[in-house]
């Protein structure tokens, strides 16, 4: 009778390279590109010293590239907001590193503190703002490479809001 415990393997698994994937140079899912995102946040010793704080505009700062992959370090001080915005033909991870930032979509709205990730498409329009008292600073990871942000007007979202909040079946979120 076989069981778990009489399999065993000869030898060093190491020595089998046809078995194991090869690792990556660079992400190229879904998962591997949250999860750089993840790892860049955990070793403050990539980001911090970089951070500045503007009271004029948002700061922004592009701390790394990759084949079809942008990691841009953005701060906020209190107040401070994207606007209403796509993102093109991109796809993107956005972290919260400090402080909180609020994220609302027609769907409703987010809060987003800190280690906080959102996972979006081509085509996911939203606005991010900063409605906390102290500053926040959010990483983002757009693959591929942000081209374009296209602005669209806030009473659109407004409007879709309130379609929506009369809608039974409506999801908002908090």
């Amino acid at each position: 009778m076989n069981s778990d415990s009489d399999l065993q393997i000869a030898g060093d698994i190491l020595e089998v390279p046809h078995l194991l994937q090869a690792p990556r140079e660079h992400p190229v899912t879904v998962a591997e590109f949250a999860g750089l995102a993840r790892s860049i946040a955990a070793d403050r010793s990539q980001w911090e010293h970089l951070v500045q704080y503007d009271a004029t505009s948002r700061w922004y700062h592009r701390l790394r590239t990759g084949p079809g992959y942008e990691v841009w370090l953005l701060s906020w001080v209190p107040g401070q907001g994207s606007g209403l915005h796509g993102h093109g033909r991109s796809s993107g991870v956005l972290t919260v590193l400090t402080g909180a930032l609020t994220e609302r979509t027609e769907r409703g709205t987010r809060a987003l503190g800190a280690g906080a990730q959102r996972v979006f498409a081509p085509g996911y329009v939203h606005e991010v703002v900063n409605d906390a008292l102290e500053p926040a600073v959010s990483l983002h990871v757009y693959f591929p490479g942000l081209t374009e942000m296209p602005m669209r007007p806030q009473s659109s979202m407004a409007d879709s809001a309130r379609c929506a909040a009369a809608s039974p079946s409506a999801d908002v979120t908090a």
